[in-house]
């Protein structure tokens, strides 16, 4: 636990640490990094500049704490409700990733892209939110958190393909004319049996989790919607 941790241990410091983050958030979304000064934010947050210092220690420590925390939203938010079954999982999982995205654009951008520059703090949390995510979709395939090397590679390029499209899909000027969240999934999804179905054919020792039998009966529609199969 580092310094700053440490001064929000108690449950008032808790409440103040995470107001300030989620005012930094919505900070560092609409200006740039170098463009906010710690007298800017302290005068938007209300507070003392000291306040600041006192939790993060400074302004780097402040955003890194800010990424972190958004981190640690977009994981619960992709990997919450383990109890439910392998196929039912991946599904929840892609569109809790989805929601994330979709309702935080700026924090993901940042978690996806590594952040301000090329920071090493920042890119090793990217990096480990990847892992964390890659680890929920092996689970929710075969039902344990590692799988060989072949597979692996296999899952990360899907997982690149998918920050790829997200980013694309949150950055879009036009939400309107957009797919919606449910049709992205759905996508998303098929590409990644498709990919489950590939890892089966070069490693056997991960066999493709049967297909759920609402996926199975369904087709999409011009949406990318299911349409029960009649």
């Amino acid at each position: 636990m580092n310094n700053s941790q440490q001064r929000g241990t108690t449950g008032r410091s808790q409440a103040r640490r995470a107001e300030l983050i989620a005012i930094g958030r919505k900070l560092f979304a609409d200006t740039s990094y170098d463009a906010l000064s710690m007298d800017d934010i302290a005068q938007h947050a209300g507070v003392a500049k000291g306040l600041v210092y006192y939790y993060f220690n400074s302004k780097r420590g402040y955003y890194l704490a800010i990424v972190e925390d958004s981190v640690a939203q977009l994981v619960a938010r992709a990997t919450g409700e383990p109890e439910l079954p392998g196929a039912e999982r991946l599904r929840r999982t892609i569109d809790g990733y989805l929601h994330y995205a979709e309702h935080h654009h700026a924090a993901y951008r940042t978690i996806v892209t590594g952040g301000v520059g090329s920071d090493a703090e920042v890119l090793a949390i990217r990096d480990a939110v990847r892992e964390e995510l890659l680890a929920a979709i092996a689970e929710g395939a075969y039902g344990r958190r590692t799988v060989p090397p072949l597979a692996r590679l296999a899952l990360v390029g899907w997982l690149s393909g998918v920050e790829g499209t997200t980013l694309d899909w949150t950055g879009s000027p036009d939400a309107e004319g957009r797919p919606d969240r449910t049709a992205l999934a759905g996508l998303l999804v098929r590409q990644l049996r498709a990919t489950l179905a590939v890892i089966e054919e070069l490693v056997p020792e991960c066999p493709a989790p049967p297909v759920a039998p609402e996926e199975a009966s369904s087709t999409p529609d011009d949406h990318g919607n299911p349409v029960p199969v009649t």
